[in-house]
């Protein structure tokens, strides 16, 4: 497996398919955190003087670069993340989305808008402002090295906030990549700068002084940012672990599921937080789904050649992970209906394929992050979406029926963030829709218009447009004026019948 070695402070980013180099970075400490911190400040006052047209231009040379040298990009990704070039390509896509919509939409999302007083303040002009924070810090993670930190960086900036990018060891070439691209459209300011390192260059950061922090990744790593946040009440943005459910109703049709859950689960070598990594089926077409299932299950290869499904394991510990909830379904029970102990290579996991999973078992409760699946037949969709529900992760769900009623009828009971139906992960693919968790799975958004929020301040402000005879904030306030104001409201509120 990669390994990331640190010698002199400095660590080497190696292949996971043959440990070819990639390339050398400094571990920066505090201090360093803290000088790029103190460069962002002023680059932040600079890009926030800049007009939303200025921004956007910035903004879309970028997208440019981006599709211009997508293949070049692609090919990174292969070689340091290890996905399929076809994955990285989309990947790459979808990150162009992002950046556009971004771009395009950051001044009708935040530019100032007026509010209606009510009849107490009705002489008063209302407004709702959307400042930029400054500077965000963004830790990105290893699994989608590209599509992950767009939605903080892409969003943040085009709010006017300056960046300071911490990408996973695993994959800091790729983030150097996006870092030197965003310095190519914005020479003379260095509003998104990278910062290199473990997770005490991490933890650096994130009591540096930013202004916020959007974070990416396991739930364990998001609770201990949010420690350290807390101390300066600095506010945080956590996207964390997944363990995604999908369920398949009896009017669904079955091969186009089995298909589409497959790629689902096992795509990236199922290290995706929304990656499918347990399936409830009705049992009326239980049998023949997992069928269908193992049948396309047993077609998928792993592998580093043109002619792979999915790469290796990036992060050798989840290799361990998956080896212990193989390990588990002795104790717990179930069968495994593709794959063996023998699927586990050192660098490589075939596809792992289980079934009639206990609930208890750590197959079930707890993520993988790895190309594994289990499918459970259940009564109903009444217990497919109390099972759903009963686990501590609510990142996003997919339903799989025969109308749209019935899928709608699933979704609306479903205790997540995002639902796809009779699809997987395409929220992702439109931008304009939040993403982001409930649970154990964090909270915050990224994307869309709540994303753009996500990255801004609200401030509220009112000025008074003409004065009026009635004084209400002031000691001098005549004696007449606190009962013919509560006259005024009792006849306008007093009516119970308006309630109706």
């Amino acid at each position: 497996m990669p390994t990331m070695t640190q010698t002199r402070q400095i660590f080497e980013s190696l292949s996971p398919s043959d440990d070819s180099w990639i390339g050398s970075f400094p571990v920066m400490n505090e201090q360093d955190v803290a000088e790029v911190v103190d460069r962002a400040r002023i680059a932040a006052h600079w890009w926030s003087d800049q007009s939303w047209r200025e921004r956007r231009r910035r903004l879309m040379d970028f997208k440019a670069i981006l599709a211009t040298r997508s293949v070049e990009l692609a090919e990174l990704v292969h070689a340091e993340n290890g996905k399929p070039v076809a994955d990285a390509t989309l990947e790459i896509l979808l990150s162009i989305e992002h950046i556009d919509w971004a771009a395009r939409h950051a001044r009708r999302v935040l530019k100032e808008r007026r509010v209606l007083p009510g009849l107490l303040t009705t002489n008063q002009d209302a407004r709702v402002e959307y400042r930029p924070y400054g500077v965000v810090g963004v830790i990105g993670p290893w699994n989608y090295p590209v599509f992950t930190p767009i939605g903080s960086i892409a969003y943040a900036l085009a709010a006017g906030n300056a960046v300071v990018f911490k990408p996973s060891e695993f994959t800091t070439g790729i983030g150097q990549w996006l870092v030197a691209a965003l310095g190519e459209v914005v020479p003379e300011q260095p509003v998104c700068q990278l910062v290199t390192g473990f997770g005490a260059t991490g933890a650096a950061l994130c009591t540096s002084g930013v202004d916020k922090v959007s974070f990416t990744g396991s739930t364990a790593t998001g609770k201990r940012v949010m420690a350290a946040c807390a101390e300066s009440l600095t506010p945080v943005l956590l996207e964390c672990g997944g363990k995604d459910a999908a369920i398949v109703d009896q009017t669904a049709n079955l091969k186009k599921a089995a298909e589409v859950i497959a790629f689902g689960a096992y795509s990236n070598a199922g290290q995706t937080c929304v990656g499918a990594e347990r399936v409830y089926v009705h049992e009326s077409v239980y049998p023949e789904f997992i069928d269908l299932l193992a049948g396309k299950v047993r077609r998928i290869r792993a592998g580093s050649g043109d002619a792979a499904s999915y790469g290796p394991m990036t992060m050798p510990a989840q290799t361990e992970v998956v080896q212990a909830h193989l390990a588990d379904l002795s104790v717990h029970g179930g069968r495994v209906v593709v794959g063996s102990e023998a699927s586990i290579g050192d660098r490589f996991i075939s596809p792992l394929l289980f079934a009639e999973v206990p609930e208890n078992a750590a197959a079930v409760r707890e993520e993988t992050f790895g190309p594994t699946l289990v499918v459970n037949p259940v009564r109903d969709m009444e217990q497919a979406i109390a099972l759903t529900n009963a686990n501590q992760y609510g990142l996003a769900a997919s339903v799989f029926a025969g109308s749209t009623g019935a899928c709608q009828a699933i979704a609306r009971r479903l205790e997540v963030g995002m639902v796809s139906m009779n699809s997987w992960v395409m929220y992702a693919g439109v931008a304009g829709l939040p993403w982001g968790g409930v649970g154990q799975s964090g909270f915050g958004r990224i994307h869309g218009a709540e994303g753009l929020r996500q990255m801004a301040r609200t401030r509220s402000t009112v000025r008074e447009r003409f004065g009026i005879p009635l004084k209400l904030v002031s000691f001098e306030r005549h004696e007449v004026t606190s009962p013919a104001i509560r006259r005024i409201y009792q006849t306008l509120h007093g009516n119970r019948k308006w309630r109706r």
